[in-house]
């Protein structure tokens, strides 16, 4: 053998075992997430942290054989602290787009949710067009998908008023500062759908058009280089899907399928 096919074999080598030892490093995953985002994130009254992503996240670290440790992280900051190692990775109902690629490698989708407006019961709203939409006060998250679609489709004709949580929305929502929101339908469905303080309804037709905005579901966001920590997670998902346990989490926030 050669020496170039020596240092060649010897940098393979040296590549199949870093990859294997990044696989192998983590005992413990520290998952960033952003608070409260009922049902997919969110404290319980004594404060423990609950919700759809922190179940499936703390099943697929069992899976996995690791303990995950979650990070409450604003999402105005939440690629900056998984950059700045403050955590391994993030599962906060984040949706996978072109854009978010540039920056971070994605999992497999986990959930696919629609959007949708909502607005109160005796709102005179039954469609949700430029035309309809013209003067009103539209509430969305900052620095979400519903935040970039609304603002780009609607800013020109409407007040778009933006919250750090999906909580401060609802709040202004009750106090009748706001006309309609645009949120992911699950957030819709349990914050403001089954209040008690108030009713309201679903306007016009679920949205997950046009992919530019909507991407292709919720994933789990890692640094670009872990792509074998990624690909774990992958695995366990599938395997989550497979034996039932899957289903089983999604039916403890959501109809049954």
């Amino acid at each position: 053998m050669d020496n170039e096919k020596i240092l060649t074999t010897s940098l393979l080598g040296l590549a199949i075992a870093a990859t294997s030892a990044q696989a192998r490093d983590y005992d413990e995953i520290r998952i960033g997430v952003d608070v409260p985002y009922e049902p997919m994130e969110y404290r319980t009254p004594d404060g423990e942290l609950t919700g759809f992503d922190i179940d499936l996240g703390n099943a697929l670290c069992a899976e996995i054989g690791i303990d995950c440790e979650w990070v409450v992280q604003g999402w105005d900051g939440i690629i900056p602290g998984l950059l700045s190692r403050k955590y391994d990775a993030i599962m906060s109902s984040m949706t996978i787009n072109e854009q978010r690629r540039e920056q971070v490698l994605f999992s497999e989708p986990y959930f696919q949710p629609p959007s949708a407006w909502f607005a109160p019961e005796g709102s005179e709203l039954t469609d949700t067009t430029e035309a309809s939409l013209d003067g009103l006060t539209i509430g969305v998250q900052r620095g979400t998908l519903q935040d970039n679609y609304v603002t780009d489709m609607f800013g020109d004709v409407a007040d778009v008023n933006r919250y750090s949580t999906a909580d401060d929305m609802v709040l202004d929502m009750e106090a009748q500062r706001l006309d309609i929101v645009f949120l992911d339908y699950p957030v819709g469905q349990s914050t403001l759908l089954q209040s008690d303080n108030r009713a309201y309804k679903v306007v016009g037709e679920m949205v997950t058009e046009p992919k530019e905005y909507f991407g292709d579901g919720f994933g789990i966001a890692f640094r670009q280089r872990d792509e074998a920590l990624a690909e774990q997670f992958n695995e366990a998902l599938a395997t989550l899907q497979e034996d039932g346990t899957y289903d089983e989490i999604y039916n403890r926030y959501f109809d049954a399928k």
